[in-house]
């Protein structure tokens, strides 16, 4: 017989993986390439344009495996999609380490947005499934944390490994996490499960009308994602969140040691505080969001995107950086844990990898777009000082398109 409230549920065990799979899907996948990015830019004779498009060539992988991730996953169950697409991703990184120019660097950053869009998006939607509605914002607060944890990794590690190696050390960078994600795909197969009754248990949190609802959502339509209004319009807000952060965290350190004056190590030290800063951001928003509901903390953390993104573009010291780095590690990881328990809400269990999917289609789009067009507008202009000035205005309209979120089918 199912239990509710066992000593120990094991949906802890879930959040734990998530966390370790977002560490990888998304932190050594896709931030690492911020840390390295002055050297290997360096290192295959890269202008600002290409650096952009690179970064644009993982984000084009993602994007193509974010609705199909979520697809398969519902059908043939996150568990076996995500640790599959996660080893994927793993091998990406080991072949980056071995690119000989722009080309074949783009290509292989590809391969790793593909393993990291086909394994984090249904990793986000699985949540749905092992929590209550009132428990799944705290839930994919603390997944999100992943990110997080890799920041302080990243600017930790990153710079002694390239001052050890010299300007092969962006190499052995892509081998050595390309390594620590081909063993997190395992630890995902082995410890992931698709739903709670394969341990005898019901959603953690979850009462009598959580277990109804949920009963109720499986026979809903596919067709019901794609044509609800609803999740429409939160991806339409999403784009906003991907476009405009995409140009912050690309470019960090670039900035910091093109334009800012700073060493690897400085940049690196910024870019762990980032880390820290953000360890719990997406667990207090995400709670935020459980009380006030989505539609209010959504907004909230747009306007701080703004005048986070907005400062670091016009605020050009040390001070100024800072600031702007502590107001977007405070909340920096916020959007995605609010989108995830979004979809949970408005689709239920069962859809929510897929309606996951599918408005991470609208993110990938602006995630795609954002690092290529910054990279052009630095280097016409000669200074990222426009590119972020543009991260801060589209945020705001984030903040704006929130306004008129319907606040009834986005509360938990």
């Amino acid at each position: 017989m199912a239990s509710s409230h066992p000593r120990f549920h094991y949906g802890w065990v879930v959040i734990i993986v998530g966390t370790l799979v977002v560490f990888g899907s998304l932190g050594l996948a896709r931030f690492s390439y911020t840390v390295m990015l002055p050297v290997m830019q360096e290192s295959l004779a890269m202008d600002n344009t290409q650096a952009g498009a690179l970064a644009t060539a993982n984000l084009v992988g993602y994007l193509a495996l974010s609705v199909i991730g979520g697809a398969l996953a519902a059908r043939y169950g996150p568990r076996l999609i995500i640790s599959v697409a996660l080893a994927l991703a793993g091998v990406g990184m080991l072949l980056t380490g071995l690119a000989n120019g722009f080309l074949s660097a783009a290509v292989c950053r590809a391969v790793v947005g593909i393993g990291s869009g086909a394994s984090n998006v249904p990793m986000m939607g699985l949540l749905s499934a092992w929590f209550a509605p009132r428990r799944r914002g705290f839930a994919s607060g603390i997944v999100v944390a992943g990110s997080s944890v890799a920041l302080i990794f990243l600017g930790t590690l990153v710079p002694r490994i390239l001052y050890v190696y010299g300007e092969n050390g962006w190499r052995m960078c892509w081998f050595i996490f390309g390594g620590v994600t081909l063993l997190l795909a395992i630890g995902g197969f082995i410890f992931l499960r698709n739903r709670p009754a394969e341990k005898g248990l019901k959603p953690f949190g979850a009462d009598t009308e959580d277990i109804a609802s949920s009963s109720r959502s499986k026979g809903l339509e596919w067709g019901l994602v794609y044509r609800s209004p609803a999740v429409w319009h939160v991806g339409l807000v999403y784009v906003a969140f991907g476009f405009s952060y995409i140009i912050y965290m690309t470019f960090f350190a670039k900035r910091l040691m093109a334009e800012g004056g700073y060493s690897q190590q400085a940049a690196g030290g910024l870019f762990m505080a980032m880390g820290w800063f953000s360890l719990v951001c997406g667990l207090i928003w995400g709670t935020v969001s459980d009380v006030i509901g989505r539609k209010g903390a959504l907004i909230i953390v747009y306007l701080i995107h703004t005048v986070s993104f907005t400062m670091f573009a016009l605020w050009p010291t040390p001070v100024g950086f800072t600031i702007s780095t502590i107001l977007f590690g405070l909340s920096a990881w916020s959007i995605p844990a609010i989108m995830a328990a979004i979809c949970g809400d408005v689709l239920g269990p069962r859809l929510a990898p897929a309606g996951m999917g599918f408005i991470t289609l609208f993110f990938g789009i602006g995630q795609a777009i954002g690092p290529s067009v910054a990279g052009a507008m630095a280097d016409a202009a000669g200074s990222f000082t426009l590119p972020l000035l543009l991260a801060g205005g589209v945020a705001f309209l984030g903040a704006f398109g929130s306004l008129f979120l319907g606040q009834a089918s986005l509360k938990s």
